[in-house]
């Protein structure tokens, strides 16, 4: 066989012909041409001008361009930008609660998307460091000097995403042993200001989960019957250890049943997370770590399932705020080592710092998965609680405010 194998009479096709049938009837050019008319072209709506010509090279204006600062000017310009998106999203969540929307169960939905919404873009930003990597600490390096002393802590607006999101002042870690606001002046130091006196997003969800359904219901002690659940659990589990013949696994089990006994035990006790609570090592009142427990376990009621997911969604925006963080310290100690930051850090030993449980935010979320138990210890409902919960809440004023919620 020789030649092309589809240049038989079978297989040989008259394009010509064909393109000019499909001219006559070419439907995708039976549009009009609206903007020849005038009026709001893309361009001059997203106001590209601005935005495009907004990249200025320190390395130029002093005579000596270097081709990599313009990667990096971009990638931190997008990085602000999806900040101020993650900003907007934020605070219409926040309205939502503080306004009181969130009684109205339907408005839900605009929470959840709008959280959800945020995860994403963070995903985006925590992917968005590989791009910048494509920099070699040499390329870096023929810029570097140029910058001084602009740093990244200088972000306003990541530094006002922590505080909305609820990140504890006193758990902040020191920037040259001085207060993070110090490093701010004018107006942008009084936005910072403003914005630790507002209600986070950690308080305002507090408030909601301790309005949990079903929580003050007199017709179900839901904690009363946990802990009375719990403590004959712990005697079964113990007498099944007991029976075992003396043995290093024996030891081993009764150590574990401990640690689990102690763990749960201290659920129960009021003062000691009032306590743990003072000393920033738990964030939500002991109400509301009642209401989110009650959640986790009862997930799959009707009336809790988009709690969960509200509750699945904040952690996830803790996850990835660390990622984010974990991914910059990781990529300044690739670029500079252990020097010191342009803005006068030590760099990577101050920027290590911050990736730890003080700036999670949710962290009492996480910690929940430590008092979960057998399915068999968590209280059974009676019919009327269970059809309670069966049941979303509607309040049809708030939920037709759209001036407040949208």
């Amino acid at each position: 066989m020789n030649g092309c194998p589809v240049k038989g009479n079978n297989y040989l096709f008259n394009f010509k012909k064909l393109y000019l049938e499909d001219e006559k009837d070419d439907k995708s050019q039976e549009g009009i041409n609206k903007a020849s008319k005038g009026g709001l072209v893309y361009g001059d709506y997203l106001q590209l001008n601005k935005i495009l010509n907004a990249q200025e090279l320190q390395s130029e204006k002093k005579g000596n361009k270097i081709h990599d600062e313009h990667l990096f000017i971009v990638t931190h310009q997008a990085y602000e930008l999806w900040f101020k998106q993650i900003l907007w999203e934020m605070d219409s969540v926040r309205v939502i609660f503080q306004n009181g929307h969130v009684r109205d169960e339907r408005n839900m939905l605009k929470v959840i998307t709008r959280i959800n919404r945020i995860s994403m873009i963070l995903k985006l930003l925590v992917e968005q460091f590989s791009v910048l990597e494509t920099m070699t600490a040499l390329d870096f390096f023929d810029f570097r000097y140029y910058l001084s002393p602009a740093s990244g802590f200088q972000s306003l607006q990541f530094r006002l995403l922590e505080n909305k999101i609820g990140v504890p002042q006193s758990l902040r870690v020191p920037y040259n042993r001085r207060h993070y606001r110090d490093n701010f002046k004018g107006q942008d130091y009084e936005l910072l200001l403003k914005s630790e006196q507002e209600p986070t997003l950690l308080q305002l969800v507090e408030a909601w989960l301790e309005r949990t359904p079903g929580l003050n219901t007199e017709e179900f002690d839901f904690w009363g019957q946990f802990e009375v659940n719990v403590l004959k659990g712990l005697e079964e589990e113990f007498a099944l250890v007991q029976a075992k013949p003396e043995s290093e696994e024996k030891d081993d089990l009764l150590s574990e049943f401990q640690n689990q006994k102690d763990a749960l035990l201290s659920l129960f006790d009021e003062k000691r997370h009032e306590h743990l609570l003072s000393k920033g090592e738990r964030r939500l009142s002991y109400k509301a770590l009642k209401g989110a427990l009650m959640i986790y376990f009862y997930r799959e009621e009707p009336r809790f399932q988009v709690p969960f997911q509200l509750l699945t969604s904040l952690m996830d925006i803790d996850v990835l705020m660390t990622k984010w963080r974990y991914n910059h310290v990781c990529m300044v100690h690739r670029m500079i080592g252990s020097k010191s930051g342009t803005g006068g850090s030590s760099g990577y030993q101050y920027l290590r710092s911050t990736v730890s449980d003080r700036y999670k935010v949710f962290v009492d979320l996480f910690n929940l998965s430590t008092f979960l138990v057998p399915r068999h210890w968590i209280p059974k409902m009676n019919p009327n609680i269970h059809k309670f919960l069966y049941t979303a809440e509607y309040c049809d004023s708030s939920y037709f405010s759209s001036d407040d919620s949208d």
